[in-house]
């Protein structure tokens, strides 16, 4: 069985990671690339590699991932991120999952998150799983403003091995993402219409000290040294920062009902 494989990534400024990532996916039969208007090296970098640089205005993560899997032509899509590459024995167990017969119609596959050069091995960190892997027209993402994941029609398996993530390689990269990441939740809780109920103190105040107790202690992130504390406290902010921007974003809204 002669499947192809398309592999699909986004993009907005990363020259940083991008590279490493395509290079890992050399191998593949097809590689888009949609990207948002980067400004920096991404594009010409991404050009290298593939001919199927596409532009697209920023839709939300996944109104833009399922955008690049709307453009994919291969029997099957692997969905990346752009600092994410793939081990080179994820990539020889995927070419002999896509060319069998009896495989599922997805996959969950394992990350390895990397903090500051660290693989992070405990603390909730590893295996970390997300469905990456799919027959084209078996999966989609799901419509959400942040933790977008796809959703498979089908039988789901898992795969052994790992893709790479390289998302935290200095701190002012992480506090960037805890800042983004944290509106966006405030942003779904909104929609949800739980933000009220969010926006307690028990939350804002003791949910950040249980969080890190279980991801340090519990789940052994102390394991990991000084690179497990950092993370797992700045991890701890993340949870601060989303309950906290929940009770501002209560507050200012009866405020403005207040006036009116």
């Amino acid at each position: 069985m002669n499947a192809k494989l398309s592999v699909t990534i986004i993009t907005l400024n990363e020259e940083a990671n991008i590279r490493r990532t395509l290079e890992s996916v050399r191998w593949a039969d097809e590689v888009i690339v949609l990207d948002s208007g980067s400004t920096d090296g991404t594009v010409a970098i991404c050009r290298e590699y593939t001919d199927k640089v596409l532009s697209q205005e920023w839709l939300g993560f996944s109104g833009q991932k399922n955008a690049a899997i709307d453009r994919a032509t291969g029997d099957w899509v692997l969905s990346l991120d752009a600092d994410e590459p793939v081990d080179p024995s994820l990539a020889e167990e995927i070419k002999t999952i896509i060319s069998s017969s009896d495989s599922s119609d997805g996959y969950l596959i394992p990350r390895k998150t990397f903090f500051l050069g660290k693989w992070i091995r405990h603390g909730g960190w590893y295996p970390d799983y997300n469905l990456r892997l799919f027959r084209r027209g078996k999966g989609r993402f799901e419509e959400r403003a942040v933790h977008e994941a796809i959703k498979v029609q089908g039988r789901i398996g898992r795969t052994a091995h790992a893709i790479e993530h390289y998302a935290f390689p200095d701190l002012a990269s992480y506090m960037s993402s805890i800042n983004k990441y944290s509106s966006l939740a405030v942003t779904v809780m909104s929609q949800q219409g739980i933000v009220a109920y969010k926006a307690g103190w028990t939350n804002i105040l003791l949910r950040p000290i249980l969080t890190f107790i279980y991801k340090y202690l519990f789940r052994l992130g102390f394991l990991d040294g000084k690179h497990g504390l950092v993370l797992n406290l700045f991890h701890a902010y993340y949870v601060f920062a989303k309950y906290a921007k929940a009770w501002e974003h209560k507050s200012s809204r009866q405020r403005t009902e207040g006036k009116s």
